[in-house]
């Protein structure tokens, strides 16, 4: 059974949703002009900011964290984006010395032993490139949803970054059926990988597929017993994840 067959379902209040989202990007785009990034995981959530992008013909940039250890599922969404959306998706990777020295010193299952290291290996994979992907813009566009976890709970859909930018999360409000409902109705292309039971997907060694009735991110970093956040949405101000 597909993601689509599980999770797509028009529920009340969905079409209000919607044209929310569409003001706030159109907002957006009025306020930052070239200075806005969508920061796209590739995951169910950006596929459909992005394809709102590309149908309002919004012409906002969007970009992606190349860990070096996502899955071939999520790598292959690239050329499917250029294809249907004639979007090219600029990809941001780690600093291969910086990888190269923590493998030799910690091991390439440096995650698995430690909090610490995991949240090292998450700097240098995912951080440092997103700072690099953030340089010189003024805003930036992310599909966290209130829904995704009790650290999300409270998301707004304009927040500072802990830096200079504003943070843009326009799908705040959306629930897990609208974004397959939306996904189903205008046939956006998807990772195969939501369709093996993985609703939140990061890089391979850390994601695995979910049980019936748990936690819609359980399935990252499952040998920890803490907040399933990798330091993305971490915000200066609170020292914790938004």
């Amino acid at each position: 059974m597909s993601a689509i067959d599980l999770y797509a379902r028009h529920t009340a209040g969905f079409e209000d949703r919607l044209a929310l989202t569409e003001a706030l990007l159109r907002e957006a785009v009025a306020t930052h002009g070239a200075g806005l990034v969508q920061s796209s995981s590739l995951g169910a959530e950006d596929m459909v900011i992005t394809d709102l992008i590309a149908r309002l013909g919004l012409g906002i940039a969007v970009a992606t964290l190349d860990t070096g250890k996502l899955h071939a599922e999520t790598l292959g969404l690239l050329p499917r984006i250029q294809a249907r959306y004639d979007i090219t998706v600029e990809r941001f990777a780690p600093r291969d010395e910086q990888v190269i020295e923590f493998v030799r010193r910690e091991g390439d299952d440096a995650m698995y032993r430690s909090i610490e290291l995991r949240k090292a290996c998450c700097g240098i994979r995912k951080l440092e490139p997103l700072s690099r992907m953030l340089a010189g813009s003024s805003a930036w566009i992310t599909g966290l949803r209130r829904e995704q976890s009790s650290n999300r709970a409270e998301v707004p859909f304009d927040e500072a970054d802990g830096e200079t930018r504003r943070k843009l999360n326009v799908l705040a409000a959306w629930s897990w059926n609208d974004v397959w409902h939306y996904i189903r109705t205008f046939d956006v292309p998807y990772n195969p990988l939501h369709d093996e039971f993985m609703p939140s997907i990061g890089c391979a060694p850390c994601t695995r597929a979910i049980a019936v009735g748990e936690d819609f991110r359980a399935g990252r970093w499952w040998w920890e017993d803490s907040a399933k956040e990798c330091g993305l949405h971490a915000t200066q101000s609170s020292g914790v994840p938004a």
